[in-house]
């Protein structure tokens, strides 16, 4: 069994846990569960999410990870204890991979952990991202991005995908596809795609408006015509 240790921060977005529920689905598809999702922070006990409600955790002492995931808070990030910056050092170390999800890209930044390394974050705090930490080499408009041991992703949902893309590689295609059709995402998004979407852009008013564009995207090999169906 793969064990996960997930870090949350005070302040996380609990928009985050999306991507654990990857691992979740994962579990109910293999005959036995394949991996053990641990919440962890620096002392264990409750912490607080940007929503005011806590969750319990276990301490950094509990290790032994396969994979270690860090979430973003809201704001962006903040100053990460020195206890954080020397767990996140020692766990590209010591574990398979090592991943943020959304803004937690800065606590990896922080400890050094992306110093001359392709990484992502939320479109919105990229420039940040790069300007504070310029041995980052940030991509901002990517889902999201492997450099060796070390995994970015997005904002909020991208780090779904992140996931579904983790469980490709340990548990094959056929899987990760099922938890993708379960969690009723449209498709696994590949990590080179852009974070902004050109159909949002268009701003479609009706439901009938936007079934007309997502057919026209799928099918721009072919002539579209207005009796087209």
């Amino acid at each position: 069994m793969l064990r996960i240790g997930y870090i949350v921060v005070p302040g996380f977005q609990v928009m985050v846990f999306g991507g654990l529920t990857v691992f979740e689905l994962a579990n109910r598809l293999t005959k036995e569960p394949y991996y053990e999702i641990r919440l962890i922070s620096e002392s264990g006990g409750p912490v607080q999410s940007s929503l005011g409600y806590s969750v319990m955790t276990d301490s950094f002492a509990e290790g032994g990870f396969d994979t270690v995931i860090i979430g973003g808070v809201i704001t962006g990030a903040y100053p990460a204890s020195a206890a954080l910056i020397e767990y996140l050092r020692g766990a590209v170390k010591n574990t398979r991979r090592v991943a943020s999800m959304c803004t937690g890209a800065f606590f990896l930044a922080q400890a050094g952990v992306l110093d001359d390394r392709r990484a992502t974050t939320h479109w919105a705090h990229a420039r940040e991202l790069q300007t504070t930490y310029p041995k980052v080499k940030v991509e901002e408009d990517r889902i999201f991005i492997v450099d060796g041991p070390v995994w970015t992703s997005a904002g909020m949902t991208a780090g779904t995908d992140l996931a579904v893309s983790m469980v490709e590689r340990d548990l094959g295609a056929k899987v990760a596809q099922i938890v993708a059709k379960r969690m009723v995402m449209f498709h696994r998004r590949a990590g080179g795609q852009l974070q902004h979407s050109t159909l949002l852009d268009l701003d479609a008013k009706t439901d009938r408006i936007q079934t007309a564009l997502v057919y026209a995207k799928s099918n721009l090999h072919t002539p579209l015509t207005v009796d087209s169906d």
